[in-house]
């Protein structure tokens, strides 16, 4: 058989002229071939327009759009860009080109890092794309510190706010609703400018000349001078191009609502500070899912899991985007779940690795806020009574300590309910306007004479003898609990309770000298911290021993949930007498906290140590309860509060503080276009993606499957963030006020840039078009603020003298 013959070229001979492609003969192939004709008719009118020959219009349309995103959009087909990179080794550069390993297609796409610059004008030219969120971070320190000292009293909830950064000051243990890192912030705030704490801060009141109040002010306004940067570089991770990125950082930075929230004392600047910041680090680790397990993988994961704990730390809103990054985290691990080529270590490592950085390390952080909380607040304090007896024992200037540990008849004590969230046992003049009608008994947390109560024995047995032989109160013991302030004792009978109806009425009924049999509790030790179990506790000591009260004649026992009266009742929480016997139920439990007998000596506060964990969870447990406690008020109309109905077409603003003409007036109201804009493109996101998903369900290939899966990644981070922090508030019994939409528009903002970056700036477009449309934005929203500005930078004279600025029929902020 004879050899294959192989042709070796030597290159052109010197002096041959170079050829043309016209003098190589084109070999037709058959129009016929089914393998062939539709290859050449594609590949004839491809040639038919080469890239050199094209128009300029046709050349705008096959460019790639170039953002600091570098996405290229959805429409424009750069995504293979992505899927190939050089790795010569010192090597033939052109058998190196593959592609790279595991590529998310959605997110920003991947760079290899430039070379070391070797010259300044080197390093610039790397930069350039920072330039633009450095002029939007100077922008944004003008609107958040321009005129911010100029209304000199206490501006709406820094009454609060400036108040728990007092406390924290003079290290006074008090209680709030709210998780304690932003609170603690503020203090530092404080600190940091030289206040001292001694300021009551009255809502309304002028500062003082000790009150550092534009220093804190200028603190606070920091964390909104941070979101605007925040929103350019989250644009940027998302993939969103140039123009987008400008507009959502144009967003960010003049929505009055943002800017006039972040300008005062408050909570509010460092709860969006971190949401910000949790959806920025969030896009950050999706951007390195290319490469699981590297460094850039992991400290993007747990500084994701830390934003996530300090979020939540300031407020329990936090938990709202903490959702988000929760189905983004299901979702990916579903996903990963069907990757058949991953093996099961690989899988089992992913998994613990969410839960050690999304789980483990959130909840550290939130612990560790409240652990340095307990140490910094180490002194008694206004809110004292929220926390348990044992942990009272250990704050300095509490007098629980050194109290008579051993209780005896006569004793005056006070009664702590141990249930989680509870109070003191408390009673006052007023009376239950339905059912008996007798004297109110409630808990109550805060420290009050109607908390105190005597121990004496029956009706039936001798009188209490201050004077005669002490007689110490043991298990078994029938006792009556008379109320020291109106004499009157703690009573039962078979009237139902006012809101557990299953449940006997407790009131106080007689006095010094009246009562019957219905006053008779039977005293039971469940067990002591100290002495042991029950069989161990020979005497009742304050503080340690755990106590059930049952009422002798009717069996129930003396019972405090977390049910809160209505009005009549002061909103404190209904003591009833449960009729169910479960000795395991913490809501029938009872301590003795402050007691009182000259006969007794003092007790040593050594003998009392409170963990940290029970602290920790009675804590807050009582926030929630506290925080369910606020509902809005039937008999009393609240002109500051809003429905969530009203937050997305801006029905309502607020009044942040008084409306008279000698004062700087500021009103929380968004910029229209922006609130609006916002709402109409999430009702815009639904309708196309289901006409995109009709269309699929057709067979029409309108994007490729990494442009679909990229346009799905921004709207689900967008619509999902925007839903889980909106919705909740629906199904929410509290009152509820415009300030609580403002984390939920930051996700209406990114809609709203990813819509007009899917139709306009990353679509087929000329490059005019884009400037056009990009203007036209741009006006919108600059001049929106600028129309607006005067709501956050405060509104001097009379409102009525300023015109134009009712939109809505229903914004209260011209005077009547």
């Amino acid at each position: 058989m004879r050899p294959p013959q192989v042709q070796i070229d030597f290159g052109t001979p010197p002096g041959t002229p170079l050829r043309t492609s016209s003098e190589f003969e084109e070999i037709p192939y058959p129009v016929t071939h089914p393998s062939y004709s539709k290859t050449a008719q594609s590949y004839k009118h491809e040639e038919s327009l080469p890239l050199h020959h094209m128009n300029e219009d046709t050349s705008t349309r096959r460019r790639v759009a170039r953002g600091p995103g570098s996405s290229g959009g959805f429409m424009s087909g750069d995504e293979h860009e992505s899927e190939m990179h050089y790795d010569d080794d010192g090597k033939d550069v052109y058998s190196k080109l593959r592609p790279t390993r595991g590529r998310v297609s959605s997110g920003r796409v991947h760079r290899p890092p430039p070379p070391p610059p070797t010259s300044m004008s080197e390093f610039i030219s790397q930069n350039l794309e920072h330039i633009p969120p450095v002029i939007y971070t100077l922008l944004s320190c003008w609107t958040r510190f321009h005129k911010i000292g100029h209304a000199n009293t206490v501006v709406w909830d820094e009454a609060h706010f400036g108040k728990f950064g007092s406390h924290y000051l003079k290290r006074e243990f008090y209680f709030d609703v709210h998780p304690p890192l932003g609170k603690m912030l503020v203090g530092l705030a404080g600190l940091l400018s030289g206040y001292n704490g001694h300021f009551e801060f009255k809502s309304g009141e002028v500062y003082n000349e000790n009150v550092p109040y534009v220093a804190m002010r200028v603190m606070m306004a920091t964390f909104g001078v941070a979101l605007v940067p925040l929103g350019w570089y989250t644009a940027v991770e998302l993939g969103m191009s140039s123009w987008s990125c400008h507009l959502v950082a144009l967003m960010v930075l003049c929505d009055v609502a943002w800017l006039c929230i972040s300008r005062f004392i408050l909570l509010d600047s460092m709860l969006l500070f971190f949401t910000f910041t949790t959806v920025f680090l969030l896009t950050k680790f999706h951007n390195q899912q290319y490469q699981s397990f590297s460094f850039d993988w992991w400290m993007w994961l747990a500084f994701t899991g830390i934003s996530i704990g300090c979020v939540t730390s300031v407020k329990w809103i936090g938990l709202f985007v903490t959702a988000v990054v929760g189905l983004y985290t299901i979702e990916d691990l579903w996903e990963k779940f069907g990757d058949l080529r991953m093996t099961n270590r690989d899988q089992i490592r992913h998994w613990a690795a969410r839960v050690l950085c999304l789980i483990v390390l959130p909840i550290l952080v939130y612990m560790l806020s409240f652990k340095l909380h307990f140490l910094i607040l180490n002194h008694s304090g206004p809110g004292d009574s929220t926390m348990s007896s044992l942990f009272q024992a250990h704050l300095v200037g509490n007098d629980f300590g050194k109290n008579p540990r051993e209780i005896a008849f006569g004793s005056k004590i006070t009664l702590k309910g141990m249930g989680w969230g509870g109070g003191l046992l408390h009673s006052h003049v007023q009376t239950y306007p339905i059912g008996s009608g007798q004297q109110q008994v409630t808990c109550y947390h805060y420290k009050d004479d109607n908390n105190h109560w005597t121990v004496l024995p029956t009706w039936q047995a001798p009188e209490y003898n201050p004077n005669g032989e002490l007689q110490f109160l043991q298990d078994g013991d029938v006792i009556r609990l008379q109320h020291v302030p109106t004499t009157r004792h703690l009573h039962s009978h078979t009237v139902a309770a006012p809101v557990t109806k299953l449940n006997n009425e407790v009131s106080c009924y007689g006095n010094s000298t009246v009562g019957d049999f219905h006053d008779y509790w039977v005293v039971e030790v469940v067990d002591d911290i100290k002495q042991g179990t029950k069989e161990h506790v020979t005497k009742i000591h304050s503080l340690t021993t755990r106590l059930r009260f049952k009422h002798q004649a009717l069996g129930c026992y003396l019972y405090a949930a977390n049910a809160v009266l209505p009005q009549w009742g002061f909103k404190q929480l209904e003591v009833s007498c449960i009729k169910e016997n479960d000795p395991e139920d913490m809501h029938t439990y009872w301590n003795v906290e402050s007691h009182w007998n000259d006969r007794l000596p003092p007790g040593d506060a050594k003998f009392y140590k409170s963990p940290f964990l029970r602290d920790f969870w009675h804590l807050n447990v009582a926030m929630m309860t506290s925080n369910n406690a606020l509902v809005p008020d039937p008999d009393k109309e609240d002109i500051l509060a809003s429905s969530p109905t009203d937050w997305p077409w801006m029905r309502l603003g607020l009044r942040m503080c008084g409306w008279g003409e000698n004062q700087p007036k500021y009103y929380l109201l968004g910029t229209p276009v922006i609130w609006w804009g916002g709402t109409v493109s999430l009702i815009v996101s639904v309708v196309v993606l289901g006409i995109y998903l009709l269309r699929h369900q057709r067979k029409y290939a309108d994007m490729t499957p990494q442009q679909w899966d990229h346009f799905l990644y921004v709207g689900k981070i967008a619509g999902f963030g925007w839903f889980l922090h909106y919705f909740p508030f629906f199904i929410m019994g509290r009152v509820t006020y415009v300030h609580h939409y403002l984390p939920t528009l930051y996700f209406s903002v990114l809609m709203l840039a990813h819509l007009l970056d899917h139709f306009i700036f990353s679509a087929r477009w000329k490059d005019s078009t884009k400037r056009v449309a990009f203007g036209i934005c741009a006006f919108l929203i600059v001049g929106n603020f600028w129309w607006f500005r005067g709501m956050a930078w405060g509104i001097d004279g009379p409102i009525n003298n300023y015109w134009g600025l009712l939109w809505r029929k229903t914004w209260n902020i011209y005077n009547a």
